[in-house]
């Protein structure tokens, strides 16, 4: 049953080694502000980041207690949700270089007792999921079970396997790109030359209390007509007028769509750092994950399972964009599938769009590969061994199922701790004369949904998992699907 997770405190966590970051420079110390959903497993492999956009923070879900505000991506996270926060534990934090709690330009330069203004080193978006990698090794958890993120959040998400191949499973990418196109870029630019050319910025060095609002009023105005579509716009606003008394002929708000505009950029300056403003968007003008311009050499050696999403009437990161991904993906021979969200609200949709997103996200992540669930560090035993040897380690590994290995490691059978109270029950000595030998079995690349359908079927509760030589890899149990996945059909 879909439902909200609660009210929810945002915590932080302050690393002192210092973060390398791509323009040279170190950062220290540093804070990373972030929220979590759910509850992390014993294992630690059901953890999900979720990344933020532009403008965005780590408020994702839940009800913020002093504001009272929803998360951004409340309608997505949450029990029985995409994001299913009964199955998953789920973070988000807010980036490096951003204004709601994580160190940067607004933040107190602990050598000079200033904000650092414009003396903070620039950032990209690389050195933001390497700060996120710090907050998740801080959390205690190896590899995640995905990252997903849209706009901005989508570039996280892309650069996650390629900077940490091996700390991520999957990858959910929506509405976003791989590199920043020129349109791109000059819509940043502008937005940057608004705040610049207030002169309240004062080249960067203004007091909190007197920022240049009127440049990032403007400069979110600029950047908000690029989250809608022309139909959105025109079913919203078409060309009603402000004042119902009709035209004014002057230079006041005349239409509807102005006044919007400006309740944006007006709204936008109570809880956003102007110089933040300018680091964030440009880099995301830096944002390239391509090698030597090829997108396909660029994802070389990924090995995450990808959901790319785009949405039909985005113009800000058109669905051309996202396509360009899935080739190159393809092009490797990586798992993806892709989706097109039919949508009249634009790049927006990544955020209103609430019941395609949950539909898709949710297969997606319910068709978790086995080998992003198994358990891979599980006793075996060889089959020479005795009745005797086979209950010992059971009951020093504390398991109920032990694969059988023959020569070359490979799977002759397996003896459960049923047939070892059968074993004893009925006077048998050797192994072979209780353990099954018609083994059904799993392999790391088919859906958990499979297996566990299997399981289901024939009334077993676990799968030993062999790769293509017929060795054992690992071993996937119902109890395991049940904790992540939390459904089997």
């Amino acid at each position: 049953m879909t439902g909200s997770i609660g009210t929810v405190q945002t915590e932080s966590v302050t690393f002192d080694t210092p973060l390398t970051l791509e323009c040279g420079a170190m950062l220290a110390p540093f804070t990373i502000a972030y929220q979590t959903y759910g509850r992390l497993n014993p294992k630690r492999n059901n953890a999900i980041l979720i990344c933020h956009a532009l403008s965005g923070d780590a408020h994702a879900a839940g009800v913020d207690p002093e504001s009272k505000k929803k998360g951004w991506w409340d309608t997505v996270i949450g029990p029985g949700k995409a994001f299913d926060t009964d199955q998953y534990f789920v973070i988000c934090s807010n980036v490096i270089g951003g204004c709601k709690g994580s160190t940067g330009p607004s933040s107190i330069n602990p050598e000079t007792g200033e904000p650092y203004g414009l003396t903070f080193p620039v950032i990209t978006i690389h050195d933001m999921v390497r700060g996120q990698k710090r907050l998740i090794e801080y959390l205690g958890i190896k590899k995640l079970a995905a990252v997903a993120g849209g706009s901005m959040g989508g570039m996280q998400a892309l650069a996650w396997p390629i900077l940490f191949p091996e700390a991520v499973c999957r990858v959910i990418a929506i509405a976003t790109t791989a590199r920043s196109s020129p349109q791109q870029i000059a819509f940043n630019e502008v937005g940057r030359q608004a705040i610049m050319a207030d002169s309240a910025w004062n080249g960067g060095t203004y007091p909190p209390s007197a920022p240049p609002v009127r440049g990032l009023g403007l400069a979110r105005m600029i950047g908000h007509i690029t989250y809608l579509s022309d139909e959105a716009m025109h079913e919203k606003f078409g060309r009603s007028l402000y004042d119902p008394e009709g035209i004014g002929y002057n230079f006041r708000t005349e239409f509807q769509v102005e006044s919007y505009l400006h309740h944006q950029g007006n709204s936008f300056t109570r809880r956003f750092d102007p110089n933040t403003y300018l680091y964030i968007t440009r880099a995301l003008d830096y944002f390239d994950l391509s090698i030597n311009g090829s997108l396909t050499e660029g994802f070389t050696g990924v090995k995450t399972s990808f959901l790319v999403v785009s949405v039909s009437t985005d113009w800000l990161y058109p669905p051309y964009q996202s396509e360009e991904i899935v080739s190159a993906l393809t092009q490797n021979g990586v798992d993806v599938q892709y989706c097109e969200i039919r949508s009249k609200y634009g790049h927006d949709a990544f955020l209103l769009e609430s019941g395609q997103l949950n539909y898709i996200i949710g297969d997606f992540l319910d068709r978790l590969l086995v080998k992003n669930v198994m358990d891979t560090l599980i006793p075996t035993i060889n089959e020479g061994a005795s009745i005797l040897d086979a209950s010992k380690k059971m009951i020093d590994e504390g398991v109920n199922h032990l694969p059988v290995l023959g020569e070359q490691d490979q799977l002759t059978g397996i003896v459960t701790s049923w047939d070892i109270a059968k074993a004893v029950a009925f006077g048998h000595r050797s192994l072979d004369e209780i353990m099954i030998r018609s083994v059904h079995t799993a392999s790391p690349d088919e859906p958990v949904r499979d297996a566990a359908r299997r399981m289901q079927e024939r009334s077993i509760s676990a799968l030993p998992v062999i790769d293509g030589e017929g060795r054992v890899v690992g071993l996937i149990s119902s109890e395991a699907i049940s904790r992540l996945v939390g459904r089997c059909s």
